[in-house]
């Protein structure tokens, strides 16, 4: 009768979780997105791929730090099969710098819009292609209407979204499944090498439905994420608040 009752709770979690927008389809279940231990902080310890993930970015060098995060994931979502669309108004990513991260650069399309409001035209288009791995759009606001929008593209087409927020004014209520501030740690050399040391971030989760929010200290190596044994110092944050963030 305990097995019984065990499983009647678990199909009622997994019924939960379909309904709020968490599908854990055969996809992404099979992807391992080398977040290591922030992979616990997901329903079932698995990142939701087919979803759209925000990231809010108050500064230049915040927004470095979140494009090379968001690479760390797409060299992952890419490796089987699947080219990536990245949308913005004025790029700043340098597309060789992503074989750090295990992306060849023409395996991303990028699309120069001349205005905010093209960007998320153009990555609703894009989310509806089932062909696709991910989308990453680049915007500064984003309503709730228009999030509802992508989430509703990405259900159908299992296409993974990443939306990056540059300063927003406004940092409301989105349909977004999760919310996370990424920031730069400073790197640590090998003995004896020159160079600059791997790239380390502050990984801050804001925001995730149904897990657990939290903040790891990693270091991207050996194609992962790897979490600092001794914690570095992480520069000046800014207060996130949930209606509104200044900047």
């Amino acid at each position: 009768m305990g097995e019984s009752k065990a499983d009647i709770i678990a199909q009622l979690q997994r019924d939960i979780l379909s309904l709020q927008g968490f599908r854990s389809t055969a996809k992404s279940t099979a992807a391992d997105l080398g977040l290591g231990p922030i992979k616990h902080a997901f329903p079932n310890a698995t990142f939701p791929t087919d979803a759209i993930h925000e990231f809010l970015s108050g500064a230049a060098e915040h927004s470095a730090a979140t494009a090379g995060f968001i690479s760390g994931l797409l060299g992952r979502l890419m490796q089987n099969t699947g080219a990536c669309v990245w949308i913005s108004t004025a790029r700043s990513l340098f597309p060789p710098a992503l074989k750090v991260f295990g992306i060849e650069p023409d395996q991303v399309i990028f699309v120069t819009m001349e205005r905010e409001r093209d960007v998320l035209w153009a990555m609703e288009e894009a989310l509806k292609c089932r062909g696709l791995a991910a989308v990453v759009g680049e915007i500064k606001e984003l309503s709730f209407m228009a999030s509802r929008r992508l989430q509703l593209a990405v259900e159908q087409s299992n296409v993974t979204g990443f939306i990056i927020r540059h300063q927003p004014r406004y940092t409301g209520v989105t349909a977004c499944v999760s919310r996370w501030q990424i920031t730069p740690l400073p790197s640590e050399l090998e003995a004896g090498l020159p160079g600059i040391g791997f790239p380390r971030w502050q990984v801050s989760l804001l925001k995730i439905r149904n897990g657990r929010p939290g903040v790891w200290q990693v270091e991207w190596s050996g194609g992962r994420c790897n979490l600092l044994t001794t914690p570095a110092i992480a520069g000046p944050q800014q207060p996130e608040h949930e209606t509104r963030l200044r900047v």
